[in-house]
This record gives structure tokens, C-alpha cells and sequence, in this order.
């Protein structure tokens, strides 16, 4: 029985090394990531599973490293797509260094556009493929108030793009076999968020995320958010917003509110 061959972005650790560990059973896999070390180390663990597994060192934070991962994709045999590669650049805009600014954004949200047009005629061609993009819940995050969440202006960003074109995405492909899903998780307890001996009360584990996604698909979520006890309702109240203000803002004359003052 042929095997489903999987791509998986930033599986050296955490969510990614998660998602290879539940889709080695089924998958063989191409690993990609920075630390070769790391991957090795992962793929010989998944080889023992039964898994064939390719390992491919690339920084999606660079358009060399990306072009590596898009050369491998266009091989077309690629049914799966995971781009989960990312990094947080949390900090205040003005503290930012503007040299990191193209590196923040094109890791985590050219990154998994390049990838997908890479991978997707080959779907396409096949009738068959998944799609898979990980964002965060910090998408949704841009009119929040509260002092909790980290100063994140890039970072936001980034993943509210990510949502946005896999949604959209999720629309272009609808009448094809290619399933596409965006996984918007919150906490997760990875390094990422647990440097220094921190550890968060509230995160979720990276194999709840992963168990959440796949499961997400089998249910046929475009839009995947592990810990929403009813994603629908929240979705659906999205939705609706989203609709009244393009049908709303879609007019031929400025709102009242912008008519100019007579003298």
C-alpha cells in the first residue's frame, strides 16, 4: 500500500516534532528545519517506526531557505503539506531591529505562501492532497485591550495573514479533492514558551495541538482552534461580522459620520 508522503516545516521540536510522530505510522516524512541535529536525531527515531524519512536543513526565515524547501516540493510528490516553521519576534515595534523585520515576516508569512504554491499544482494533478498551515490565536488578537498578551505587532501580523490566505485559500479550493486547514492554537508548552525553566499553567500540550489538527480534518474544519470547546458558534459570529462590513463599507457615498462640516 503506498504510503502518504508528508512535508513538515520546523518539526526539529514541538509541534512540528509532534505532528511527525503522529503521522509516521501512516506517512513517510520530509523533515525540514534549521538544526540538522536535531532532525536526525528525530528521523531515526521515526525510521524505527517504519517511516522513510528525509531530512532537509533550511532557514524559511531566507529566501535561499526557502527556495531549498520549494526545489524539494517541486518534485510533486508531496501530498501533505504541514508549514508550522515560525518564530515570535515579540517585542515592541520601536524595539524591533529594523534587519529582523524581513526575516520575522517572511518566515511566518511568505514562508508558507511559497511553500503551498509550490506544493499545490502537484496536488491538484494527483486529486488528492492536504494543506495545513500554523498560525496562532494571536491572529485574532489585534483589538485586544488587555495587558496579558506580549507586545506583538509582527508577530500578529504575520499570523493574521497566515489565517487570511489559508481561509481564502480554503474558498479557492473548494471544489477540489486538496483539503486545507489553518491551526490557531494558544499556549502551547514547547521551548518556545518555556525558556528559561518557565513553565505556563494554561498551555496546551504540542500533541493536543496535533491531535486536535488531524482531527480537525476528518471533521472538515478550514479553521482549527484546539481549545474552543464549539468552534462554530465563534466562527460563525466571525463570519457574520466580516460580511456586514463588506456589505456595509461597499457603498457610493462617505458615511454621514465623514460628510464635510458646513461653515
Amino acid at each position: 500500500m503506498t504510503r502518504t508522503l508528508a512535508l513538515i516545516t520546523g518539526a526539529s521540536s514541538g509541534i512540528g516534532a509532534s505532528y511527525a510522530r503522529l503521522l509516521a505510522e501512516d506517512c513517510d516524512l520530509i523533515l525540514v528545519a534549521r538544526r540538522a541535529d536535531r532532525l536526525d536525531e528525530l528521523a531515526g527515531q521515526l525510521r524505527s517506526r517504519g517511516a522513510s524519512v528525509e531530512v532537509l536543513a533550511a532557514d524559511l526565515a531566507t529566501h535561499a531557505g526557502i527556495a531549498a524547501v520549494t526545489d524539494r516540493l517541486a518534485a510533486g510528490d508531496v501530498r501533505m503539506l504541514i508549514s508550522n516553521a515560525g518564530a515570535s519576534g515579540y517585542a515592541p515595534l520601536t524595539e524591533v531591529d529594523p534587519a529582523e523585520i524581513d526575516s520575522l515576516l517572511t518566515l511566518n508569512a511568505v514562508a508558507p505562501v511559497q511553500l503551498t504554491r509550490a506544493a499545490l499544482p502537484a496536488m491538484l494533478a494527483a486529486g488528492e492532497g492536504t494543506i495545513v498551515t500554523v498560525a496562532s490565536l494571536l491572529a485574532f488578537s489585534a483589538s485586544t485591550m488587555q495587558p496579558q498578551p506580549p507586545r506583538r505587532t509582527i508577530y500578529v501580523a504575520a499570523k493574521a495573514a497566515t489565517l487570511a490566505f489559508t481561509r481564502n485559500l480554503a474558498t479557492e479550493l473548494a471544489d477540489t479533492p486538496v483539503r486545507v486547514q489553518v491551526v490557531c492554537p494558544g499556549v502551547v508548552a514547547t521551548e518556545w514558551n518555556s525558556g528559561g525553566g518557565r513553565t505556563i499553567p494554561w498551555a496546551m500540550s504540542p500533541d493536543d495541538v496535533t491531535s486536535a489538527s488531524l482531527a480537525g480534518l476528518r471533521l472538515g474544519e478550514t479553521v482549527c482552534i484546539p481549545g474552543l470547546p464549539d468552534g462554530a458558534v465563534g466562527l460563525d459570529a466571525l463570519q457574520a461580522a466580516e460580511t456586514a462590513l463588506l456589505s456595509g463599507g461597499s457603498r457610493s457615498d462617505r458615511a454621514t459620520r465623514y460628510a464635510t462640516p458646513t461653515a
